[in-house]
């Protein structure tokens, strides 16, 4: 039988013995090994003062008590009379004795709890009820008298708290807690020295034992390890026990597994990986070395009887009591289950996922396994693809708008460029990736909770990080801050808010300030997505690792930020990077070439901001969030430098960032070594994608854009200016153009612009025509292709597995059927995306042909064609696309902005028709191809400037003052548009005085 040992080494003792070939681990904030020191001069002074303090508060102050006043209550039972007795100074002093009397009898408890806790070893002593402050001055006087005598080890974890705000922290730590989180704040040093020269006492237990017997340890032996308190900003964690003991931070769930649900020393239970506490006893797999290993629990000369004891009772627990083993054994890395290591971060409680919040990333996992090239980095950042998504959209229905209105040239490029490539690899990826319905409800839920708290008058609490987990959403704060406004929730403790998934469906549009544009994501863990909110944290955020891998972290988040959906105004500013960005943001996204130029900007932002917020009465720009005052300037500035700076100028970034939370300005700065000045999270990221910062607790699968990537998603984004494309080059030309002779009649005609009608084939199973028809209408507006994933994307946004979209292609292929000539009419091109057949056409198609052929070919030279042509067009327009589309599909066609295309194509079409017609004077049949291109693009501006030249050009002054009448109407409240209020000021010269006689 294995003999048991146990590991009570500090915290910080790095060194291990039994292992001879040390293992690298991510580089953060480690504790290196402690200094041993003998007790100093100092250390007997303040146990003396300690001393001297305790004997006056127990002993001298009621000795005084009752030598100088003495009881001061009555002997016997008062009569009503004396409530009736004038209020003297005796009184007063009668009553102020009893105060002072239950005070020392509340510090004496205090004093009694502390003693025993320090003394047993169980490190978590009990909580007197409303004695914060005088357990937390009890506690200083013990642990000083006590620092100097041969138990200091055996208690030291009760000091795990000294000088902390909140004595409920030691319960429920996570990364909100300010006062518990390394690296956050500065932490009370004179207190740390404290607790760091008890810590010295075991380390040299341990370092001596370590040298005399500690590679006796044999493979397969049990061992016990105890939690120990934090040292100054250090706290311990699986992370570092696995790295110092098992050569390995990774196998930290070994750990967890081995001792999860065991019962502890003070009746809780470990749940969760990131959750420990001082004074816990942790078995380790049998190839655990280093520390301090000493037969067990009879021959423990360095640990209390009382820890021995604790050690004993809880070996008879866990799997290995009932026969199972001691749980992992030999060097085996297997990680399964649990969560990250850092008792200063915590995962928010997982829910069952629930139908209406779903994610993205699930839904792509559950698709194949392959991502048929496109890219995985995009797959799987749903918020970032749906930021990029939306702002691409954007971007070409304003080149669309420029284009029709003639600023750009003149020109009338209604068909965007056609990606290829690496561009339409990611803008498949971008379709298949993006969650727009996630970005949509965290936008709303964050104003909504913004908007709630302003009703209240209750200022916003500050925000450290969001983790979106199965829908749910929770909120780190950096300190609790009360109950949260419905419908959010308290969390798993009081520095957790969450809303579920459910609720945030509550929440609509409300018009108030972005309350946290600063959230961005880094990546994922154990299912949940990290947004850190980058303008909170109190100090820099330092990134280390490969310089292409910081880069691609780099781009990922300020893609991110330039594009998101939750943030209004913002100014993100790119030092050594990222000048190809702009194009992505240029109202946001600025670039500066050195680290220079940076500090002399950030220099004079930061005293205009402070300035701001004094003049303002504001102690943070959260406070100016709310409320009446939502002012523009409190938008966050983000800097991202990406290349390490000189030390020079890290000191000064570190100064101008120890302030930069309250003012809104979040730094995020790239090092190669990881030691950085005003640091006040450290991360690595390595080569395999993993976001690391041990010390935290994070291990994320990280949220990167890869260059590649970068360039392809930067060529989407110019390619949609116009000022980039050709004079007259193919963007002015349809993808797709039909015969539009009888003898190019189609074999299956599909009518979109209006009702959805297909004629050519007979109607598909009944339960199934539905999703049919959604997945013909989007291969007919992508004549260039589609992706198989996008396909399944648009009809499953919440995933579907490959045997179901396989089915589905093979209805619509045989439901498609076959030219005569035998070719499937649903087929796939050289990149193995999904393509209809010549003989398949849409009504939109045959609309883009016609105008293209009026303007462009046989119209040109000739004015019967083109009028032809031109009529013919306006005929097919019945309203608007797929206008009986059923509810909750189409939903895809947010990504498109076929929306935007079809309106300018028949307004530019009834345009042309009116000119035509207007050259032989033929006012009347103008009008009527205006009103027919009104009835779908009702607000084009340009329709109605050429439907009252048309009237005007009747004669009839009545009928020209009815159409100002209702435009007037259809205007409301804005009223007309300056160029028609101009128009009409030239045409009827007296509207004004007409319409008011009207009216």
């Amino acid at each position: 039988m294995p003999r048991r040992r146990t590991s009570s080494s500090s915290s910080s003792t790095g060194s291990t013995t039994g292992t001879t070939a040390p293992t690298t681990a991510p580089r953060n904030r480690t504790p290196q090994p402690v200094r041993i020191r003998r007790r100093s001069v100092g250390d007997f002074v303040k146990a003396f003062f300690a001393f001297v303090a305790l004997a006056v508060l127990l002993v001298g102050v009621p000795g005084a008590l009752a030598t100088q006043i003495g009881w001061p209550l009555p002997n016997g039972v008062p009569s009503l009379d004396w409530l009736q007795q004038e209020i003297t100074v005796h009184t007063f002093l009668n009553i102020l004795t009893v105060v002072v009397w239950l005070a020392w009898a509340q510090f004496t408890a205090c004093v009694l709890v502390e003693m025993k806790a320090a003394l047993s070893g169980v490190g978590v002593p009990g909580r007197v009820p409303g004695a914060g402050p005088s357990q937390l001055l009890a506690r200083q006087l013990v642990a000083a008298l006590l620092l100097v005598g041969a138990t200091a080890a055996s208690f030291a974890p009760g000091l795990s708290q000294l000088g902390q705000s909140g004595y409920d922290a030691n319960q429920k730590p996570t990364v909100a807690a300010a006062q518990q989180t390394p690296g956050f704040f500065a932490q009370q040093q004179e207190q740390a020295a404290d607790t760091a020269a008890a810590l010295a006492e075991q380390a040299s237990h341990a370092a001596s034992h370590a040298d005399a017997g500690g590679s006796t340890a044999q493979q397969g032996d049990t061992k016990y390890y105890r939690i120990q308190p934090p040292e100054g900003r250090h706290h311990d964690s699986l992370w570092e026990i696995a790295e110092r003991h098992l050569g390995d931070g990774r196998r930290y769930k070994e750990v967890f597994e081995l001792n999860k649900d065991r019962v502890q020393p003070d009746g809780s239970k470990l749940s969760e990986a990131s959750l420990i506490r001082p004074g816990w006893i942790m078995e380790m797999p049998g190839d655990a070395r280093g520390g301090e290993l000493v037969e067990m629990p009879d021959e423990a000369p360095h640990v209390s009887p009382d820890v021995q004891q604790q050690i004993a009772d809880y070996a008879q627990t866990g799997d290995h009591a009932q026969g199972g083993g001691s749980g992992a054994q030999g060097g085996g890395h297997e990680q399964t289950g649990g969560g990250p290591s850092a008792s200063q971060v915590s995962l928010p409680e997982q829910r069952p996922a629930s139908d209406s919040g779903h994610q993205r990333a699930t839904a792509v996992d559950a698709e194949s396994g392959s991502s048929f090239g496109l890219s995985e980095a995009l797959l799987t950042a749903p918020l970032l693809a749906a930021g990029l998504l939306g702002a691409l959209g954007r971007r070409r229905r304003q080149a669309l708008w420029q284009s029709a209105f003639g600023a750009v040239g003149g020109r009338r490029g209604m068909e965007p460029p056609t990606p290829s490539g690496d561009a339409q690899d990611v803008q498949d990826a971008l379709l298949v990736g993006a969650d727009p319905e996630g970005v949509r409800l965290l936008d709303r839920s964050l104003r909504g909770l913004a908007a709630s708290l302003a009703e209240e008058s209750r200022p916003l609490p500050v925000v450290y990080a969001a983790w979106l987990s199965n829908g749910d959403l929770h909120l780190q704060l950096a300190q609790p801050a009360g109950k949260p406004p419905a419908p959010w929730q308290q969390g798993q403790d009081q520095t957790f808010w969450m809303l579920a998934g459910t609720d945030a469906e509550r929440y609509e549009d409300v018009d108030t300030a972005a309350p946290y544009p600063g959230l961005v994501s880094l990546g994922t863990m154990d299912d949940s997505r990290l947004l850190l909110n980058l303008e909170a944290v109190p100090g820099i955020v330092s990134l280390s690792g490969r310089e292409a891998d910081r880069a691609a972290v780099f781009a990922s988040v300020a893609a991110e930020l330039a594009t998101n959906g939750w943030s209004d105004r913002m100014t993100i500013t790119l030092v050594g990077f990222g000048q190809d960005l702009t194009p992505l943001a240029p109202n946001r996204i600025r670039h500066l070439e050195d680290v220079e130029a940076l500090v002399e900007t950030m220099e004079a932002e930061t005293r205009q901001r402070r300035g701001a917020l004094g003049a303002a009465g504001h102690d943070s720009v959260l406070t100016g969030r709310t409320g009446p005052a939502q002012h523009t300037r409190w938008a966050p500035h983000l800097v991202l430098l990406a290349a390490q700076p000189s030390a020079e100028d890290a000191v000064k970034l570190a100064e101008l960032a120890a302030d930069a939370g309250r003012l809104g300005i979040g730094y995020l700065v790239g090092t190669e070594t990881g030691d950085l000045p005003g640091a006040a999270w450290e991360m690595e990221i390595t080569g395999q994608g993993k976001l690391l910062a041990p010390l935290l607790g994070l291990e994320l699968d990280a949220q990167l854009l890869p260059a590649a990537q970068q360039r392809a998603v930067v060529e989407l984004f110019v390619d949609a200016d116009p000022e980039n494309r050709p004079e007259g080059g193919p963007a002015n030309r349809p993808p797709f153009l039909v015969d539009i002779s009888e003898q190019g009649r189609p074999a299956v005609y599909a009518r979109l612009v209006g009702p959805y009608e297909i004629i050519g084939l007979d109607n598909p199973d009944g339960d199934r025509s539905a999703l049919l028809h959604e997945a013909l209408a989007l291969l007919l507006l992508h004549r260039e292709g589609v992706h198989p994933r996008v396909l399944s994307s648009a009809l499953w946004p919440r995933g579907v597995t490959d045997d179901v979209r396989n089915a589905l292609l093979d209805r619509l292929r045989d439901w498609l059927g076959a030219d005569p000539d035998g070719t499937p009419r649903l087929g796939r091109d050289a990149t193995g995306r999904l393509t209809l057949a010549k003989s398949v056409v849409s009504d939109l198609d045959v609309l883009r042909s016609l105008y293209h052929e009026a303007t462009q070919g046989k119209g040109v030279d000739s004015r019967a064609v083109r009028g032809r042509l031109l009529t013919d067009a306006l005929v097919l327009v019945r309203g608007p696309l797929l206008a009986d589309r059923p509810e909750g599909r189409y939903r895809w066609l947010t990504h498109e902005i076929v929306d935007a295309q079809l309106p300018l194509l028949v307004a530019d079409t009834g345009l042309a028709l009116c000119e035509f017609h207007m050259e032989k004077n033929r006012a009347e049949k103008a009008i009527e191809a205006l009103n027919a291109a009104l009835r779908t693009a009702p607000a084009d501006e340009r329709l109605w400037h050429e439907l009252l030249r048309a009237t005007h050009a009747t004669g009839d002054t009545s009928r020209l003052t009815a159409l100002a009448t209702d435009l007037i109407a259809r205007s409301g409240a804005r009223g007309l548009p300056p160029r028609t209020e101009a128009l009409l000021d030239e045409l009827l010269p007296t509207w004004r005085d007409a319409i008011a006689a009207v009216g």
